[in-house]
């Protein structure tokens, strides 16, 4: 065998850090959309025993529509500055 067909396998020692790392600079808001997500429900869980009246379920309700309307905001403000790089700014040398 020649060394010419051989492949090199680093590119796919990466870890998984330095794959997310990348990922979140290619997009910025993922994380973002992520970490919301992860507050609201840490908030949702803090706020469980201290509820009152209000039923389980509307709180859940409520705590969900909350952690999908932060992801669907991000996901919005991604998608906003990816046009926005594609369409309107001075592309970089």
């Amino acid at each position: 065998m020649s060394s010419d067909t051989d492949v090199s396998l680093s590119s796919y020692d990466e870890d998984q850090g330095s794959k997310l790392i990348q990922k979140a600079r290619e997009a910025p808001f993922v994380p973002t959309g992520m970490a919301g997500f992860a507050a609201i429900f840490a908030y949702g869980l803090y706020k469980l025993k201290s509820r009152g009246n209000t039923k389980m379920s509307v709180h859940l309700i409520h705590m969900r529509v909350a952690a999908q309307g932060f992801v669907v905001g991000a996901m919005t403000l991604g998608m906003g500055y990816s046009m926005y790089q594609e369409f309107w700014a001075e592309p970089k040398p």
